[in-house]
């Protein structure tokens, strides 16, 4: 979706207008969902996440001060909320061992053989990639979702770079 256009989308659901939230959410779904899934490798997690997230924003837009940064403020509550799943399933599997966690479904994303490559990034790095090279994020973008320095997200990627190279040379 073009920024300016979600822009204005923003604006217009944050004024009351369902068809404009609606549009938002047809536009963003997908790719939160890959990305929940790239974070917590569960589908059903992943639709979880991203469902919890979607209720919250319908609540909380009107809170949203800057509408160009509606696209890093969803990915950032989707980070977040699935760090939250991940973090309660570990703490649930320690409790009991008997509790099988829910096993993943078909991948979302295409299969690749990059794509293979990048899932054996370590998680920060991975994280950087993805957002950087498959949802197209700025570097300003990618800080805000991640909560770091623009300086930490470029070493990351020039990190997750390096590895990939690495990787694929060992593929040769």
């Amino acid at each position: 979706m073009k920024t300016s256009r979600e822009e204005l989308l923003v604006i217009s659901a944050q004024a009351g207008n369902e068809a404009a939230f609606a549009e938002l959410y047809q536009a963003m779904f997908q790719p939160l969902v890959k990305f929940a899934y790239k974070l917590c490798g569960h589908h059903d997690w992943a639709q979880d996440a991203v469902q919890d997230v979607w209720l919250d924003t319908a609540k909380k837009l009107r809170k949203l001060e800057d509408p160009k940064a509606f696209r890093s403020w969803m990915f950032r509550a989707v980070r977040w909320r699935c760090i939250d799943l991940v973090r309660k399933a570990n703490k649930t599997q320690a409790i009991s061992e008997e509790d099988q966690l829910p096993e993943a479904s078909a991948e979302l994303s295409e299969d690749s053989g990059l794509l293979k490559l990048i899932d054996q990034l370590p998680e920060i790095e991975r994280q950087a990639i993805y957002l950087f090279y498959l949802q197209e994020f700025s570097i300003a973008e990618i800080a805000i979702v991640l909560e770091v320095p623009q300086g930490t997200v470029k070493s990351r990627l020039n990190r997750a770079r390096k590895h990939l190279e690495k990787l694929l040379s060992q593929d040769e």
